[in-house]
């Protein structure tokens, strides 16, 4: 298959196009700036220079391949106060692809994430998000427009990730967390530290995109959740380990002082299934669980720093 690929230097990206190579794929991805553009080409994948925001690009990119994986997010407006308008931005991509691709059973692969689904209790890939107009919901909003492009003869897939997706060069929650911990002198937890975090490792995820391209029915939800929870104060063990400072639970109310942004990521319990995913495609997880790979170290290196 040819397979357009967005976000495709991004830590996902740069996963999924090897993994779509080895498995005899051509693919194309979107490069917005020379450094990407660089690391594609070495990667074996042919590229286009753009954004998700050159939408006639998009069009004429996804008509001339037999899919599409969507991974590209404004993460950098995003988490800098205009998530709606990154949502927005992505919202317009997708149906972009899905009007090129309706009536053409090709393959659409969204990323999405499993956070919030249903908070306190084990989602699955049945278990649907609500809309309620905030910004944030938003981002569900195209997830289920997506699974909606089914009924246009799109075969249209929503792969929901864990928050943590691990792995060296891991620069996000996790990296972050590490980076508060080095800073504070503590790694700390909120409250008893029995939330649960799913994760999964970059290199399994990777390759669920692949099966998922492959071979994922017409509106289908998959979890990319190689672990169903992670208890947070078990992670922090773990990190105190790694840069020998004391571990310690912080109270709710001093949540956000210590963990600035982090502190309502890191008190969310979201335990996440992915019995259904792993049936439906073959998909059995096989790299390091998250507490595995915080044992090797990288994330305590020198120089190492969070999002």
């Amino acid at each position: 298959m040819r397979i357009f690929v967005t976000g495709a230097s991004g830590w996902i990206g740069s996963a999924v196009v090897p993994e779509l190579i080895d498995a005899g794929h051509t693919v194309v991805g979107l490069a917005r700036s020379e450094a990407s553009a660089s690391a594609l080409t070495a990667a074996g994948a042919e590229v286009v220079r753009g954004t998700v925001d050159d939408l006639d690009l998009l069009r004429e990119t996804a008509a001339a391949s037999d899919g599409v994986i969507h991974l590209a997010f404004k993460h950098d407006i995003a988490f800098t106060g205009d998530f709606k308008g990154a949502a927005e931005a992505d919202r317009k991509a997708v149906d972009t692809f899905g009007d090129v691709l309706a009536g053409t059973d090709r393959p659409l692969v969204i990323a999405s994430g499993v956070a919030g689904l249903a908070p306190g209790r084990v989602s699955t890939e049945q278990t649907m998000p609500e809309v309620d107009g905030s910004p944030v919901s938003e981002r569900a909003a195209t997830s289920l427009a997506t699974l909606a492009l089914a009924e246009r003869g799109v075969r249209s897939v929503v792969v929901r990730l864990a928050p943590t997706v691990h792995g060296d060069g891991d620069n996000g929650f996790i990296a972050s967390l590490v980076a508060v911990a080095r800073d504070k002198g503590v790694s700390g937890y909120i409250g008893d530290g029995t939330n649960r975090w799913p994760a999964v490792h970059r290199l399994d995820a990777a390759r669920l995109f692949r099966l998922a391209v492959e071979q994922a029915p017409a509106g289908s939800v998959l979890h990319g959740t190689a672990e169903e929870g992670v208890e947070l104060r078990e992670v922090a063990k773990v990190i105190g380990e790694g840069l020998d400072v004391p571990v310690e639970s912080i109270a709710p109310e001093s949540a956000p002082a210590h963990f600035t942004w982090l502190a309502a990521f890191l008190a969310m319990d979201a335990p996440t299934s992915s019995t259904h995913t792993q049936h439906l495609l073959n998909w059995t997880p096989t790299h390091p669980t998250l507490l595995e790979d915080l044992g090797k170290g990288y994330y305590f290196a020198p120089g190492a720093t969070g999002a």
